[in-house]
């Protein structure tokens, strides 16, 4: 209430009007615009009258002042009282550097020291630093290379750097960020010395601050997220999970009288802040290391726009690693990733911000995409689980392309003008045939179609605990598809849907077709009692038989063994990799999806992969988005490799058994046929 009276709006208004109009008349307007800016907006009719008309005789008839000087309040008794208590935390510092003009030595303190409590507001674990600042004006010329020789030796800072500022400046500056308690102590002791001792004035003062760190900088950085100013999460799983990581704010408690003044005497509580919980995510560092460690490598090499990995496991839906390429530091968010920064001095504000956030979210959630070929593999399962097709009959023919009746537009083999000729549906995943897949669409038709897009869960979020995710992707209006429109969708053109709907789904062929909730939080702790929370896997339906699930898993094998995805294993100019992984069972499908009416986007290479075969552990799905002019934008040929050379660390890490099977007899495979 103190503060409130001596800082009033009303005061502070027109203590602002009379500084004006102390140097030049004021106009109506000029009144009304200050009024506007340091009162309310209603306040103009109140104060700007009262001017005036001169029922506050303070501005003359012409627009000056009456005063001669700056206006002043005198101070109350009681108001001294409570300013000198005040001025003994040393916190005072951080606000007023003389504090010669408050010390009222006939006047004695409201409270001591040992009347204030000082606690942590949120104790939640975060590292406290402090900022070191200097007011040059209250050091002695002779002092500053004294005190400039110690502060640098102390922080390592530059001493001429120092000096020169110590020597040029007159208001208080920043000298150091981030200084922890121990070189806080340190310069607090040298501080007493040179008081008591050496009578030198320092003009030192410090500034507490908490700040989360991320020690581990840009990995899994668009997970994490980061928290704001306010140690509130702004995004990642500092956001979703904001309200058990922050804790919550100690509080004061005492009677107060109708002017929000303590009663004296009366009884005065206070509630302890309480700690945050510990998260603890799905996420295997190791593995997320390595699966950032190739995607950015592909990014680079490749020339790509971007790219995301996720790797899942799908027996119990934990999601062991997730990525983004540029990605960005937690520890200095506002720096533009190295995409943005070729783009950024062009960009506006506004657009600046836009792309910031951009950069900040989880590609793997948030970002839409037609998944291509990879999604053949749900166009298999339909077929297989409603009887329209087996494995191995030889009951296709490809010519390299077809024609759906009632349409002009042919829809062609990436093999056109050649043909795969008679095949089975498992030679066609293999050769990654776009005709048969059409002639499968639509036998399917829309209604079991759709029916079976819901059930894998197209259509809706994953569930997972993170923020961000759409509501559906795109689809045609299953009132309106037509045949040919159904044929596209069945190799995984003219729709779009997140990579992480693509992985979940394919992980429910891999787990005998059981679909289950991605999972990205492992766990809770309690820091104050050591209680754990664990999360059990969340099954959400089955969407086809086991028989079926073996079958379309057993086809993907036969995709890298015979077929388009080979690259995942072998690699012709390079030995050691071939030998290392050729032992390894690896299901997968490469995908290549084009862009839409010359999109700017380019093309999306992709590759699924699953190991082992039989009781898979882990499902790795790669996306590299427009790759650079010049290269070989399929799936085959740049992201089956580099999901490889992941694969190549994550299965070995993962204790993951190398049978030394060599099926692999793949010479005959051209490069390009890898679609």
């Amino acid at each position: 209430m103190i503060f409130h009276e001596i800082y009033s709006v009303y005061y502070q208004t027109v203590a602002k009007i009379l500084e004006v109009a102390l140097d030049h008349p004021l106009k109506k307007d000029e009144i009304c615009k200050i009024i506007e800016k340091y009162a309310f907006s209603e306040s103009v009719l109140s104060i700007e009258p009262a001017l005036r008309e001169q029922k506050w005789q303070l501005i003359r008839s012409d627009g000056t002042t009456v005063l001669k000087n700056h206006p002043s309040m005198p101070l109350t008794t009681i108001q001294k009282r409570w300013l000198k208590s005040i001025c003994q935390d040393p916190r005072i510092h951080l606000f007023q550097d003389d504090l010669k003009e408050i010390d009222f030595p006939e006047i004695e303190p409201l409270f001591t020291l040992d009347d204030f409590y000082i606690f942590d507001q949120y104790q939640d674990g975060d590292d406290y630093t402090d900022k070191v600042y200097i007011t040059p004006k209250d050091i002695k010329d002779e002092n500053k290379s004294y005190i400039a020789q110690y502060l640098t030796s102390t922080l390592e800072l530059d001493y001429n750097e120092l000096l020169e500022k110590l020597n040029t400046s007159t208001s208080r500056f920043l000298v150091a960020s981030d200084v922890n308690q121990e070189k806080v102590d340190a310069i607090n002791a040298w501080i007493s010395t040179c008081n008591k001792d050496l009578k030198i004035k320092t003009g030192i003062t410090f500034e507490e601050t908490t700040s989360r760190s991320y020690p581990n900088k840009t990995l899994a950085s668009t997970v994490k997220g980061f928290v704001g100013a306010d140690n509130q999460g702004s995004m990642g799983i500092e956001r979703s999970w904001n309200s058990f990581l922050s804790g919550t704010s100690g509080k004061s408690v005492s009677l107060k009288d109708a002017s929000q003044s303590e009663i004296a005497n009366s009884n005065k509580s206070y509630i302890a802040a309480e700690n945050g919980y510990d998260i603890t995510l799905t996420i295997d560092s190791n593995i997320q290391s390595i699966v950032e460690k190739y995607l950015a490598e592909a990014v680079e090499e490749y020339k790509c726009d971007s790219g995301i990995t996720i790797a899942m496991n799908p027996t119990n839906g934990k999601i062991l690693a997730m990525a983004d390429y540029p990605s960005f530091d937690c520890n200095d968010k506002n720096t533009p990733n190295s995409r943005l920064v070729q783009i950024w001095d062009s960009l506006s504000s506004e657009d600046k911000n836009k792309e910031l956030y951009k950069m900040w979210t989880p590609k793997a959630i948030t970002d839409t995409y037609e998944p291509g070929s990879v999604f053949k593999i749900i166009t298999s399962s339909i077929a297989l689980e409603e009887k329209f097709a087996d494995t191995s009959s030889v009951v296709y023919n490809c010519t390299g392309s077809i024609t759906v009746p009632g349409e002009s537009r042919p829809i062609k083999c990436f093999k056109y003008p050649n043909s795969h000729g008679a095949q089975s549906l498992t030679n066609a995943l293999e050769n990654s045939c776009n005709p048969v897949f059409v002639e499968l669409g639509i036998k399917i038709g829309k209604n079991l179609t759709y029916k079976y897009y819901d059930a894998y869960g197209f259509f809706g979020k994953t569930g997972i605990s993170l923020s961000g995710e759409p509501t559906s992707g795109i689809f045609y209006d299953i009132n309106k598809i037509n045949d040919h429109e159904l044929g596209t969708m069945s190799f995984g053109q003219r729709f779009t849907i997140t990579p992480l709907q693509m992985i979940t789904a394919a992980s429910a062929i891999a787990n005998d077709g059981f679909l289950l909730q991605p999972q990205i939080v492992d766990k809770i702790t309690n820091t104050d009692t050591g209680e754990v929370t664990t999360f059990a896997p969340q099954e959400v339906r089955q969407i086809i038989s086991k028989d079926t699930a073996d079958k379309v898993a057993s086809m993907m094998e036969s995709v890298v063994e015979h077929g388009t995805g080979y690259k995942v294993k072998y690699n012709k100019d390079d030995a050691e990799f071939t030998a290392k992984m050729s032992g390894y069972s690896i299901g997968g499908k490469t995908g290549t999806s084009e862009p839409i009416n010359n999109s700017k986007d380019g093309y999306t290479a992709s590759f699924l992969a699953i190991s082992p075969v039989e009781n898979t552990q882990i499902v790795l799905l790669v996306i590299l988005k427009s790759p650079g002019e010049g290269v070989n934008h399929n799936g085959g040929q740049i992201a089956a490799p580099t999901a490889g050379k992941m694969l190549s660390e994550i299965l070995p890490y993962m204790g993951i058994n190398n049978g030394n099977k060599d099926t692999g007899n793949n010479t005959n495979i051209s490069e390009n046929e890898l679609y």
